[in-house]
């Protein structure tokens, strides 16, 4: 068949694009018709996202991919989770929405946690507790008396935003809800044992829709504002990390997977077929979250490729010059393999360090190591330290869901780095598949494609991402190395 234009919209917390995914019914390619940078605003004491801001940018992605493709089937958008807004009854925004970092969400959680303890929240929501969810900034907006709460009609996340101010029709998207820490993932209904008790009005919040629902078309005012025709918009599952792990390539073969989604976060998890809320889970700082076709995510986060990114931007300002990932790279191939090693998420890892590789050495000397010595040694340490948390995490999933991981599938911008795949597959053990690159947006297309009637579901989907995609296997190598440097790994961070 000819081929069809669907409109990708993926927006992480750094920059985001518009990408047209072609689909001739077998398989697609991908064009990026804009990038543009997510760049949050610190003001009056507040860290916030520049929302209007980034809704220009994605109108200016429908026009650039209208004038390249001048038919678009639908429109699909997905961002990071836990971050959200609201309207008024009549349908105004109520202000920029806050940024999971923001000192005021942070500062919410010991005393909502004095109200809900951790273990109460884990059991109501399946969620691990972190003080980037959503219900530590509404609890902050509380207790603040915020106006934008005070006057709010509808609670939206993000993506949510994005899609009511293009269609007008204000939804709650489900793989998001599950990124809230105030919904009961079992029972699929926002919890009013968790909303109530911290003074949260219900009535802000709907059932939440599935991914692959179509909800409406661009309507009147932007079609008029872009002289663009009535585009369908389908929510796929809308938190990336969902769409991340709808877009796995694989077919019927695929054996017992677990994934690796890596950026600025690193998201290890499993899918199993409902939530898994056991003490176990708990204590390890697992969770679970909501995926395509009701899908269960159990999975961690792990404080990712942030850590070189923060020392990068340090290292760029001294030198008042560029700095390629190429570069940072091949200096840590220089350096001594498995000489220091540091606990990824701890919290000093990952918040803003306006000097990250002076708190990694801190790191090391605390511990009894040396500081790593130059720009290659810190890279080295932070990429080994993030191959050895990875083992420790896919050894507890396979523990907890009692199954025999046969093979890492590691997806997103991570897999660029193919010094840190191999490093992945040699700690674990594991064969590592990776890529591709774009998953997010595929898993994205994959929900479109079913939204609008040209596939059947994820699994057909996923079968078309295999087909549409290049792929890397690394087979683990050097093992008595990286089990001595586990071993002494597990001793300076038990």
């Amino acid at each position: 068949m000819a081929a069809r234009n669907y409109l990708v919209f993926d927006l992480g917390a750094s920059n985001g694009r518009a990408v047209v995914a072609r689909f001739d019914g077998e398989r697609f390619t991908l064009d990026v018709t804009h990038r543009f940078d997510n760049r949050p605003v610190l003001a009056a004491g507040t860290f916030s996202w520049d929302l209007l801001r980034l809704y220009s940018e994605i109108v200016i992605g429908i026009q650039k991919s209208l004038k390249a493709y001048s038919r678009i089937e639908s429109i699909g958008l997905d961002t990071w989770g836990v971050d959200f807004g609201f309207i008024d009854r009549k349908g105004r925004l109520l202000g920029n929405p806050r940024h999971y970092r923001d000192e005021g969400r942070t500062a919410a959680v010991p005393e909502a946690l004095g109200i809900i303890p951790a273990r109460r929240l884990f059991d109501l929501t399946g969620l691990f507790v972190s003080p980037i969810f959503s219900i530590f900034g509404l609890r902050a907006m509380k207790v603040e008396a915020a106006p934008e709460l005070a006057a709010a009609d509808r609670f939206l996340m993000m993506p949510d935003l994005f899609t009511y101010l293009l269609t007008g029709e204000p939804v709650n998207e489900y793989t998001q809800a599950t990124t809230t820490l105030a919904f009961n993932q079992v029972e699929g209904r926002w919890e009013d044992r968790i909303l109530d008790p911290l003074g949260i009005p219900r009535g802000l919040f709907r059932a939440p829709v599935m991914p692959g629902t179509s909800i409406g078309c661009l309507q009147q005012s932007v079609r008029r504002d872009l002289e663009a025709p009535a585009i369908p918009v389908v929510v796929p599952a809308s938190h990336d990390t969902a769409s991340a792990a709808t877009g796995v390539p694989l077919t019927g073969d695929a054996g017992s997977w677990a994934f690796l989604s890596l950026g600025t976060w690193g998201v290890t998890g499993m899918e199993t077929p409902a939530p898994v809320i056991t003490e176990e889970v708990f204590t390890a700082g697992f969770g679970n979250e909501g995926g395509a076709e009701g899908k269960n995510l159990l999975v961690s986060n792990v404080t990712g490729l942030w850590i070189v990114q923060q020392c990068r931007e340090k290292w760029m300002k001294e030198d008042g010059a560029e700095l390629s990932w190429d570069a940072v790279v091949s200096g840590c191939l220089e350096a001594p393999r498995l000489a220091t090693l540091i606990d990824v998420d701890e919290p000093p890892f990952g918040a803003f360090q306006p000097d990250m590789a002076r708190t990694i050495a801190d790191s090391c000397v605390r511990t009894g190591q040396r500081a790593p010595s130059g720009r290659g040694e810190t890279a080295r340490c932070v990429y080994e330290s993030l191959a050895l948390k990875f083992r420790r995490r896919f050894e507890q999933l396979a523990g907890f869901t009692r199954h025999r991981i046969d093979v890492i599938r590691m997806v997103g911008g991570g897999t660029q780095n193919c010094a840190l795949c191999q490093w992945t597959a040699d700690a674990t053990g594991i064969p590592v598949i990776a890529g591709p690159i774009e998953t997010t947006v595929a898993g994205n297309l994959i929900m479109q494609l079913k939204g609008t009637g040209q596939v059947s579901g994820l699994a057909e989907g996923r079968r078309i991402v295999a087909l549409s995609s290049e792929t890397r296997t690394y087979e683990p190598r050097d093992r008595s190395d990286w089990d001595a440097a586990y071993g002494r790994y597990c001793r300076l961070f038990p």
